[in-house]
């Protein structure tokens, strides 16, 4: 449902039409360029005639950022101390009403333009409390112009401020002052400035309460509000305004909803919600601050806007937690404000923490003297941070706040993380965790090392000519990768049948010895050490963790190939989980598959020779031999069970296994990475105890152990 009200529309002269002057008609003469042709755009019109300026898009994005606009104000006043709870109720009739228990827009007279402060909030740009007046220490409104944007995008906005005892209201439309004559949006509307009285209120019940409703002129038709985003923005408000309840309500639909977020372990608490896996330590907290100064323009007593130094201070409050994988999740943010392109504070949050990293990796013996440096990319793999700075007037790159620009928050970012990380890693009650965290950054140093050593031998071309390949793999011909496949084939005894069985043209072998390593409860340079995971991860050709590169992959299948048995499912298990651990986007592009051999050859009495039909559990080779019964067809007794691969000849095992034509494949996808994620902790991880209960409570099938 489009949050965007209906309102009369009237027609206008198609811009292709010529416009006509005076009696003669003839057309206006374009090339004309004078003082004349210039408009001056006055008030809010600016912002409806380029909207996109203030807020971005005119579609869904620019539709929210309206509704952030509205909140910050709110989370400002909270950041002062003066606010506690923030209500957004998203109604039936596309209308948005944001409420707080703050202090309440000014009511009284400013001065200069002889408006009550409501009016000139919401109807003039760049005004506002956050230029240096005092209202406000740090706030995510800057600009002067959030409310006042909204209010000029907005068909109907109504305010009602608690204040002083008294309710004082003031309705708007696109911009302009005045009366509604009924609570409907497109009502009929009257011109009038000023605030109207709307009863009492209680002395110490202070705050604001705006409800509007977007304006279909500006807005796309299919622009609309995402609750999803809108609990996502308040979750993280509340994370990083501890103690600030923002609450939620969802009335479009027929079931109604209310969330309702409120939390009190700030970023740390923040930090652990992020994590994507399994931490290696404790989340680190580094505070600290600095000063600096800076020539802004400072309003003086005639109101002129005066070059001045002010003197700035700025806190600095970052949460990090390392984890077992390899992504990295990162958010920044000043005074509550997201900046998910980064900016200056995280220039310097990025040098610093790789500068320390480097001395510390070398003075505590991890790597030598010689080894090359850890990068950015090493110290951020796994690495879960929320990175937050405080701070009067902050620079940002337009008014979407998506980039800090303010030059000295590079340094003092930087020197806080120089001085508490260091001071982290020296202490003696964080030695396990530290050596935990370094170890791991020097493993993925060690990955990418290798995987550069190794770049030439991904390619088909370049690793045919190599002889750094196993010697145990045998290849196949076609260097055409989408119609190559590589069967991980268990044992080698059922290497020799399979390289019969295969069409070498396209179809390449790797056998393996046995039950690989479990990844999943091994450390990365173990898994670097094993000779089998590191002859997967070598053939395959596309390097592994943050490192791999789903192009330079040499097969365009990976097919898993291991006895129909238990042991069989657990090696196919074990396989996944290296893949997935190391190289999901095999598994989230669709290149992993697991081959179905058969359990059963059944050999027919009465017809011709090598007349065998196959079945792949016991369920179903009871069903057919009850079908085969009832035709009255029979069967030799005793039925072949196999008891692995290698029992095939090469003919039962191409018909059977590998002939694309008559083969039985099954893809290995992932629909929830997180679930997934779970799961494999679950059954492969080192705790012991919720494995055995989770078996011992679940009837597990075993045709999907390996799923």
């Amino acid at each position: 449902m489009s949050p965007a009200v209906k309102a009369p529309t009237t027609r206008a002269k198609r811009a292709s039409q010529p416009a006509k002057s005076g009696k003669s008609g003839k057309a206006a003469d374009h090339n004309i360029y004078d003082a004349k042709s210039l408009a001056v755009l006055e008030g809010l019109d600016a912002v409806r005639k380029r909207p996109g300026m203030y807020i971005g898009s005119t579609d869904s994005r620019g539709l929210m950022h309206c509704l952030w606009e509205i909140i910050d104000n709110c989370v400002d006043e909270a950041l002062a101390g003066h606010c506690h709870n923030v209500e957004v109720t998203l109604d039936t009739d596309g209308s948005i009403e944001v409420r707080d228990d703050g202090r309440g827009i000014p009511v009284d007279t400013e001065p200069k333009t002889g408006l009550s402060g409501v009016e000139v909030v919401m109807t003039r740009l760049h005004a506002g409390g956050k230029f240096g007046g005092g209202s406000y220490g740090a706030s995510g409104g800057l600009h002067g112009v959030g409310a006042s944007v909204v209010n000029a995008l907005a068909i109907r906005m109504d305010v009602e401020v608690s204040r002083g005892g008294s309710l004082h209201l003031i309705s708007f439309q696109r911009g302009a002052p005045g009366n509604f004559d009924s609570a409907k949006p497109d009502a009929k509307f009257s011109k009038k400035s000023g605030l109207r009285k709307g009863g009492k209120a209680p002395k110490k019940g202070t705050g604001t309460r705006i409800k509007y409703w977007s304006d279909p002129q500006i807005f796309l038709k299919e622009a609309d509000y995402d609750i999803t985003d809108i609990h996502a923005r308040a979750r993280q408000t509340a994370f990083l305004v501890p103690g600030l309840t923002i609450t939620v309500h969802d009335h479009r639909t027929l079931v109604q909803t209310t969330e309702k977020f409120h939390f009190t372990g700030g970023i740390s608490e923040y930090c652990t919600y992020l994590m994507p896996d399994k931490a290696v330590n404790d989340v680190i907290r580094i505070k600290g601050g600095g000063h600096y100064v800076e020539t802004v323009p400072v309003l003086d007593g005639a109101g002129h806007l005066v070059p001045t130094e002010v003197e700035r201070d700025m806190e600095v409050d970052i949460a990090l937690r390392w984890g077992e994988g390899y992504d990295s999740t990162n958010r920044s943010f000043v005074n509550v404000i997201a900046t998910p392109k980064g900016g200056t504070h995280m220039a310097g949050f990025e040098r610093s923490i790789t500068k320390v990293f480097n001395e510390t990796l070398k003075s505590s013996r991890i790597t030598k003297a010689s080894d090359p440096d850890v990068i950015k990319d090493d110290v951020l793999e796994g690495l879960t941070s929320v990175v937050t700075v405080r701070m009067s007037e902050p620079q940002f790159e337009g008014q979407t706040k998506e980039i800090l620009g303010t030059a000295a928050a590079t340094k003092i970012v930087a020197a806080v993380i120089s001085k508490e990380l260091t001071r982290y890693f020296a202490a003696r009650g964080s030695k396990v965790q530290s050596r935990l965290i370094l170890e791991k950054v020097a493993g993925a140093a060690k990955t990418r090392v290798s995987v550069r050593a190794h770049k030439d031998v991904q390619r088909r071309k370049n690793a045919l000519e190599s002889s750094s390949l196993p010697a145990k793999l045998s290849d196949c011909r076609s260097d055409e990768v989408e119609h190559t496949e590589l069967f991980i084939v268990e044992g080698d005894s059922a290497l020799g049948t399979a390289k019969s069985a295969r069409n070498s043209e396209f179809q390449a072998l790797l056998p393996i010895r046995g039950k690989i390593l479990n990844v999943q409860k091994a450390s990365l340079s173990a898994m670097l050490d094993n000779s089998e995971c590191a002859s997967i991860i070598q053939v395959i050709g596309a390097g592994s963790g943050r490192s791999f590169d789903l192009d330079q992959a040499r097969y365009g299948r990976v097919i898993l190939m291991s006895d129909a048995d238990v042991d069989g499912a657990h090696i196919r298990c074990l396989l996944l989980t290296l893949l997935f651990r190391y190289m999901r986007p095999l598994i989230d592009d669709g290149r992993v598959f697991a081959a179905v051999p058969p359990l059963h050859r059944i050999e027919m009495v009465g017809a011709k020779r090598g007349d065998f039909q196959y079945t792949y559990s016991d369920d179903e080779m009871r069903k057919h031999l009850k079908s085969l019964e009832k035709d009255g067809k029979r069967w030799r007794e005793p039925i072949q069970r196999y008891k692995g691969l290698g029992e095939m000849d090469a003919d039962q095992l191409r018909e059977t296994t590998m002939d694309p034509t008559k083969r039985t494949l099954r893809r290995i996808t992932i629909k929830d990475a997180a679930k997934a994620e779970e799961i494999f902790e679950l059954l492969m991880g080192n705790e012991v105890a919720p494995r055995r209960d989770f078996i011992g409570t679940n009837q597990i099938d075993l045709e999907r152990i390996d799923v």
